[in-house]
């Protein structure tokens, strides 16, 4: 009889999306895959795009479970499970409390983190950096922090939360949900050891975390949604047939994620930018966000006036060689399709991955969460992207969208990081194939996880 591994993802795309992904090796490894989802606390656009019902539709062998008063529910969800066949408990980052229910039940639980090994080194030593301190370190600007196992991150780049004043009762909530995290059995990373190496022998050394013997790491990446464009039953997106008619590796592909919004004045300054450069682009526009009502911020958008957001005329004068998408358009496809020659992208770490495995040179423009830090590594760890200067004030010209989007399109320096990237998407490749270190990963967690069921058995 198969054994049941239970996911249990955080809210929103860029967490739900990866573990979708991982219970599909789960599958092809012979398990059964149970996905224990928690309603968000209030109707997002990220959530209210029907991300779930697309997810569900798309991997009708995993069962999803929705929960909705957590841990008791999640208690009672995982006694309906004969012991015999529950064989772990993966959890989100997000969900340290969790690990509370699983150590009650006696049932092996594991970290997942969505995002990459690099940004997780940091997290993993920044409460021991806060427990020191008097002071926020938001006071600290952008003097260059130092962390074993990555480039210095300016103080400035780490998750907003973590820059508060050490009591502030947010900045410890961070710290304990980072420090808990890496107190399971071990951590599930959506990385490849090739593109972190620095980072996941961080992991190793025992001066990451003095005094503490860290969980095993296991590299199971990429993980990234799979592209919808060969199935039969799902319509093509228009976008992807104005590609069809566009030059090979001419296109500037600007999308900024689930929840990635800009204001009306930096929309206005893009579109300046995009006329001015001459280049094909496909822009992927949303509605301005509601930056002066922070409590506004996750409340569904509506589609965009393209009319009212954007310059007068823009949309006549570039429709030879531009397309504007309102709200959405896949991802996936439109990165891997022949036409797309770079991406400008919010450093979310989906959209890093997706980039990659697509070979695409990518403009760095980070928006909020850990998307600086992961500036920082793409632009020099991993060498796969530039940066847009002037997210360091908050705001882009015109002048440099301009330039950026030339230079990569054009210039030999945008074609030696086309060269970087599909050195890149080859260890992506080969990191999950058979005997590929991420194979291996998935393969030496399984194992670990049964070895440790004999002991407990014992």
């Amino acid at each position: 009889m198969k054994q049941t591994i239970v996911l249990y993802p955080g809210a929103g795309v860029g967490h739900i999306v990866p573990m979708a992904e991982l219970a599909r090796i789960f599958l092809h490894r012979g398990y059964d895959v149970t996905m224990v989802l928690v309603p968000p606390p209030v109707e997002s656009s990220d959530f209210g795009a029907g991300v779930v019902e697309r997810i569900t539709a798309a991997n009708p062998s995993i069962t999803f479970h929705m929960l909705r008063q957590y841990n008791e529910k999640l208690e009672n969800f995982l006694c309906s499970i004969p012991r015999h066949r529950l064989h772990s408990l993966v959890i989100d980052m997000f969900g340290i409390d969790a690990i509370d229910v699983a150590a009650k039940l006696s049932v092996p639980v594991y970290t997942f983190v969505p995002s990459g090994a690099s940004s997780l080194a940091v997290t993993t030593q920044v409460p021991a950096l806060l427990a020191n301190r008097k002071t926020g370190l938001k006071e600290l600007r952008d003097t260059p922090l130092e962390f074993l196992g990555v480039p210095p991150i300016p103080a400035s780049h780490l998750i907003q939360q973590l820059l508060e004043d050490p009591e502030d009762e947010l900045c410890k909530t961070m710290a304990r949900l980072f420090r808990r995290g890496m107190e399971t059995r071990g951590v599930l990373v959506n990385t490849f050891e090739s593109l972190e190496s620095r980072a996941v022998q961080a992991f190793r050394n025992p001066l990451c975390v003095p005094g503490k013997i860290l969980p095993p790491i296991y590299c199971v990446g990429p993980l990234i949604r799979q592209g919808a464009s060969g199935s039969e039953n799902v319509e093509r997106h228009e976008c992807l047939a104005w590609l069809d008619a566009q030059p090979k590796n001419s296109v500037v592909f600007l999308c900024f994620g689930s929840m990635g919004t800009l204001s009306l004045e930096q929309l206005k300054e893009i579109a300046v930018g995009l006329d001015r450069s001459g280049q094909r682009f496909l822009w992927v526009v949303r509605s301005p966000a509601y930056i002066d009502d922070p409590k506004r911020f996750l409340e569904r958008l509506p589609e965009p006036d393209l009319d009212a957001v954007l310059p007068e005329g823009f949309l006549e004068r570039t429709k030879d060689r531009g397309l504007v998408v309102k709200s959405w358009a896949p991802q996936v496809e439109v990165l891997h399709h022949p036409a797309t020659g770079a991406f400008v992208t919010h450093c979310g770490w989906n959209s890093t991955l997706e980039g990659i495995m697509a070979g695409i040179p990518m403009l760095c423009w980070p928006l909020y969460a850990e998307q600086k830090m992961n500036k920082v590594f793409m632009t020099t760890d991993m060498g796969v992207g530039l940066e847009m200067e002037g997210y360091k004030t908050g705001f882009i010209r015109a002048e440099e969208v301009e330039a950026r989007v030339r230079l990569v399109i054009e210039s030999n320096k945008g074609r030696e990081l086309k060269v970087r990237l599909a050195a890149r998407k080859k260890e992506a490749e080969t990191a999950l194939e058979v005997g590929g270190s991420s194979y291996a990963a998935i393969v030496r967690f399984l194992s670990d996880v049964e070895n440790l069921g004999k002991q407990l058995d014992e």
